[in-house]
């Protein structure tokens, strides 16, 4: 256990990106993009109209690329109500990540060179709407979201797992971030679990800890396996 000073949540913060200023470089990119992606651009042109999506809170920790902010604006077509961290601290195109907080519709917090506290912040931001509430469904990318989420639920069922003693450097920030979180909140993390629809998981990392958890009986929520799916490229 440390004593660490924890970056509280700031719930009424749109956006925290490296440069806004790349926002247009950002936004050429993508419209570049959208005769790369075909599909996504079907997807909005068939179900945009209908908004399948609405009312729902979408949460995704997942490369805050180019690539990835043309999924969050095909989301936000379907209706849904976006936030958004990357799920590692060098992958984020900072231009990718500007124009989508320029846009103004999704809460992003992401840039690339994050520490492991950043990170973590980030994820916990993008997992809390400014109501206090969580999401209904995630995106996850190695699964940290997802894995946020349990072991707050853990924490608040017995506080002793957040004290216990980890010689691993981003586990302790973990615990440090979670135990100020359940003080404050001492039911969040399992209203947050309670809320969620399901999860999809796209790594063979983050599958194989899902499929644990399951065997354990652990899994708060459904999941889906897109890490073996046929349509995954890379």
């Amino acid at each position: 256990m440390t004593n660490a000073n924890v970056e509280p949540l700031k719930l009424d913060m749109p956006y925290k990106v490296a440069d806004l200023s790349q926002a247009d470089w950002g936004r050429k990119e993508m419209e570049l993009a959208e005769r790369e992606m075909p599909g996504l651009m079907s997807v909005r042109e068939k179900y945009g109209p209908s908004k399948p999506l609405a009312g729902l809170r979408v949460m995704g920790s997942l490369h805050m690329t180019i690539q990835t902010a043309m999924l969050i604006e095909t989301l936000e077509a379907l209706g849904a109500n976006v936030r958004w961290a990357s799920c590692n601290i060098f992958s984020t195109q900072d231009h990718a990540a500007a124009a989508i907080a320029a846009h103004g519709t999704c809460a992003v917090f992401a840039w690339k060179g994050e520490t492991l506290e950043d990170y973590w912040w980030c994820t916990e931001m993008a997992l809390t709407w400014p109501d206090g509430g969580g999401p209904d469904l995630i995106v996850d990318d190695g699964g940290d979201a997802t894995m946020l989420i349990h072991l707050g639920v853990k924490g608040e069922q017995d506080p002793s797992t957040l004290e216990v003693a980890v010689s691993h450097k981003e586990m302790q920030i973990v615990l440090d971030r979670l135990r100020p979180s359940i003080v404050a909140r001492p039911d969040h993390w399992r209203k947050v679990a309670a809320r969620i629809k399901g999860v999809s998981e796209e790594t063979t990392t983050g599958v194989h800890r899902l499929y644990q958890m399951m065997e354990k009986g652990e899994l708060l929520f459904p999941a889906i396996n897109v890490n073996d799916s046929v349509t995954k490229s890379k």
